[in-house]
């Protein structure tokens, strides 16, 4: 009799959603993976710039009270997915003093920038970063402690596939985090959001970094990803329990949390 945990069904019935088709480059005829990786390499040297610059600072204080929400646990092993430049795994030797963090992300130039931070900082022996693809995480089962992913869900090319692969590594009893920017509710402030994302980010992003359509992405990937309550469904159809979430900073930004 063949037995079957919840990411393997899941896997079997995902649906595809029109944030999986958002891509940075329409005219490109490689799959949504390399070109989120291509896009990071072209951005990285300007990535911590543009990201504390463009959310004026608050997005460090979005990553603490992330890394909080695993307090409670107290991970000895955690795996920090889409790392980037390594912000996630230097916070949380700060606030949670894990045996070991783990980051990958399919950046190598990110990945660069972060080792050279991780190197600065003297913490080779509590933090490794590695390339590898949220979709097929190179670690056993039930592997990880803890797992969070900052502002890269986004940018897998299976939604669904990620969940699942994170799912597969996570602890029984151990959590998931995410970080991820959302949409405010309607009032005042959605309009004025709107045209910051639209119009003012990208501009901003062209004139520091020479990418404009990496920012004009940052848009697109936002107004199509399933944020919400659309996306704590998708959490619990991948297997997640205990699953909760809260809005930051007047919606713009979203913190989800679910147990395996």
């Amino acid at each position: 009799m063949n037995n079957h945990g919840p990411e393997q069904l899941f896997l079997q019935s995902m649906p595809n959603y029109q944030h999986d088709q958002v891509v940075p480059f329409k005219d490109s005829p490689v799959s949504k993976k390399e070109q989120v990786a291509d896009m990071f390499n072209q951005i990285a040297y300007r990535y911590d710039f543009l990201n504390h610059f463009l959310s004026g600072g608050i997005d460090k204080g979005w990553r603490k009270k992330a890394i909080r929400e695993l307090v409670p646990l107290h991970p000895n092993t955690i795996l920090d997915v889409a790392t980037g430049t390594a912000d996630m795994p230097i916070m949380m030797l700060k606030y949670l003093s894990p045996n070991q963090v783990i980051g990958i992300d399919i950046s190598e130039g990110m990945l660069d920038l972060g080792k050279r931070k991780i190197v600065k900082a003297g913490l080779q022996e509590s933090v490794r970063l590695q390339q590898g693809d949220a979709e097929a995480i190179a670690f056993p089962d039930a592997y990880f402690d803890g797992i969070t992913v900052a502002f890269g869900v986004r940018n897998f090319q299976n939604l669904e596939s990620g969940l699942a692969e994170m799912y597969r590594v996570l602890k029984p009893g151990g959590k998931l985090v995410i970080l991820e920017f959302s949409r405010p509710e309607k009032g005042f402030f959605l309009p004025l959001y709107k045209i910051y994302l639209q119009y003012i980010a990208p501009h901003i992003g062209r004139m520091f970094s020479g990418n404009g359509k990496a920012y004009q992405y940052l848009n697109d990937s936002v107004n199509a990803f399933p944020e919400g309550k659309a996306f704590t469904r998708i959490l619990s159809q991948a297997g997640y329990a205990n699953i909760h979430s809260r809005k930051l900073s007047m919606g713009i930004c979203s913190i989800y949390t679910g147990t395996k």
